[in-house]
């Protein structure tokens, strides 16, 4: 498998929709891993672990609805490429209103798809075009009694330290000259979320949520092996962001 290869995550609550499309997107080159969900919540527990490059989206399913899921992806900081695949056609305009790439009616014909794989090769090399680009946006910090400046993307997390604060990161834990209030701010474009008064988390790193004996969240950094809590009075928002 090439490393240019798109990993795909396809949800969809009906096995043989899955497999039919499986099979039709293992004869396209373009396609590296394949992935399936059964449900909005594995889709979700897979989107955030896995980070699919494109995601083929039923629309009715039990329990769930695939706008409400595609909703909640926009609050990631590089969200999956959408692609619904349903039987029904009187929901494509809110489809595309969710910058949907493409709407196909089931039963899936393999040209259709092909074009579809089309118009998700332009979207994916506009979009890896575009991230090795521009320079990330690079965070001053200290360690050691030496001033680094490290990009903002490899911090997973951020925990308050009175006034100042602690950027946690694969490579070490470095010491920030602002209040967590003022990174908030600053990082919320960045794909950062408060989720505790203590904690700044970039969602891109949460692989994992566990609820605790009380009811409360937690959340699983897999880059750092850490884990952050999600205060109470945050976790409507935070289950509202991962669409939990």
């Amino acid at each position: 498998m090439e490393s240019s290869s798109w990993n795909v995550l396809i949800v969809d609550d009906e096995p043989p929709i899955r497999a039919e499309l499986r099979y039709l997107l293992e004869r396209d080159g373009r396609v590296g891993e394949i992935d399936e969900a059964a449900s909005g919540g594995e889709a979700i527990q897979k989107i955030l672990s896995c980070r699919p490059d494109v995601l083929f989206l039923d629309i009715q399913m039990p329990g769930t609805n695939g706008l409400r899921i595609a909703e909640t992806l926009s609050g990631l900081k590089n969200p999956p490429l959408l692609v619904f695949v349903t039987a029904f056609n009187q929901f494509a305009a809110d489809a595309f209103d969710l910058n949907a790439v493409d709407y196909v009616l089931k039963p899936v014909e393999e040209a259709r798809l092909a074009r579809t794989l089309d118009k998700l090769a332009v979207q994916l090399d506009a979009r890896r075009a575009a991230a090795h680009s521009g320079a990330p946006l690079r965070l001053s910090v200290e360690r050691g009694g030496k001033r680094l400046f490290i990009p903002v993307s490899d911090i997973c997390y951020i925990e308050a330290c009175a006034d100042y604060a602690h950027a946690v990161a694969p490579s070490g834990t470095y010491l920030v000259g602002e209040s967590i209030s003022s990174l908030e701010g600053r990082l919320a474009a960045e794909g950062f979320m408060r989720v505790h008064r203590s904690y700044l988390v970039n969602v891109d790193d949460v692989h994992d949520v566990v609820v605790t004996r009380s009811g409360l969240l937690e959340l699983r950094l897999e880059r750092v092996d850490a884990t952050v809590p999600v205060s109470r009075r945050r976790t409507a928002t935070v289950k509202e962001r991962l669409g939990l």
